[in-house]
């Protein structure tokens, strides 16, 4: 594995099998890791290592059902600001970073400044996070998408 700084990072076949298994799974053992990579347990481990030094392994989590543990929507909120200026920028992430409903801030480019994935527990708390975001400092514009379902939600990246 080749990696310098904020380039790309230059993975071999079978680092790019290790991050694939991890991918789906990140929960298997270092042993079985190796067994699906074609390499024994100590230079897999080794790799893993390398790999998460590197920033490309973030980290690891577990992917929980929000329905389950009661937070029974998820929406998107599309936020225009009044000014594109970085300190605008950076304190409306501060703003939102503090909030546990964001899931997910986007800066984006196209149609909005941010992109945000929030969860709610019901239609009402739904609205009251909109009134919220409709009333932080800045704000110009917020056009909410509820989710309906998801068919598809994947981690991670092709490899």
């Amino acid at each position: 594995m080749k990696f310098d700084g904020d380039d790309v990072a230059e993975l071999d076949g079978i680092d790019r099998r290790i991050l694939a298994e991890l991918q789906m799974d990140g929960r298997m053992t270092n042993v079985e890791l190796a067994r699906r990579a074609d390499i024994t347990a100590p230079p897999c481990l080794r790799r893993v290592r390398r790999l998460e030094e590197a920033g490309i392994i973030r980290g690891y989590h577990a992917d929980t059902d929000p329905a389950r543990l009661g937070w029974e929507i998820v929406f998107f909120a599309l936020i225009g600001l009044d000014s594109q200026k970085e300190t605008v920028l950076s304190a409306f992430e501060a703003e939102v970073a503090e909030w546990p409903e964001v899931r997910e801030c986007h800066m984006i480019r196209g149609g909005g400044d941010f992109l945000l994935r929030l969860v709610a527990r019901d239609t009402a708390h739904e609205n009251a996070l909109t009134r919220r975001l409709t009333g932080a400092a800045s704000v110009s514009r917020v056009q909410t998408l509820q989710t309906i379902r998801t068919s598809r939600s994947l981690a991670g990246v092709p490899l």
